[in-house]
């Protein structure tokens, strides 16, 4: 299983699915070794055919580092919280998350929109 890690270590993810809010952004940082990332991006596609079939999916994109990057990005709009702990903890999403090696590095974050 891929490896979580916190991009801000006083508030993980999992502590973040405790706030009652959205709509959110789940932006998911991805560090995938040289020569991997088409296999990576052939699991990712499973899992987010079944994401966006979860209640409170909004949308996704997958963005790749430039240059010689070895990063790729998810951006997932949710409609809350609740929704996105609801989808990602479920049995079927748990099952295919077991499936990424253990030398991918997830960096997970929650987010909301403000104005500037």
């Amino acid at each position: 299983m891929a490896k979580l890690q916190s991009l801000d270590p006083h508030t993980p993810m999992f502590a973040q699915f405790k706030e009652e809010t959205g709509p959110i952004v789940l932006a998911n940082t991805f560090l995938v070794p040289k020569g991997r990332a088409e296999s990576f991006l052939a699991l990712f596609q499973r899992q987010a055919e079944f994401m966006k079939a979860q209640p409170g999916f909004v949308s996704l994109q997958m963005h790749e580092g430039t240059g010689d990057s070895q990063l790729l990005m998810n951006i997932a709009v949710w409609e809350s919280t609740e929704a996105l702990a609801r989808a990602f903890g479920s049995p079927e999403f748990q099952r295919m998350a077991a499936e990424s090696p253990d030398d991918i590095v997830s960096y997970p974050h929650i987010f909301e929109q403000i104005n500037v």
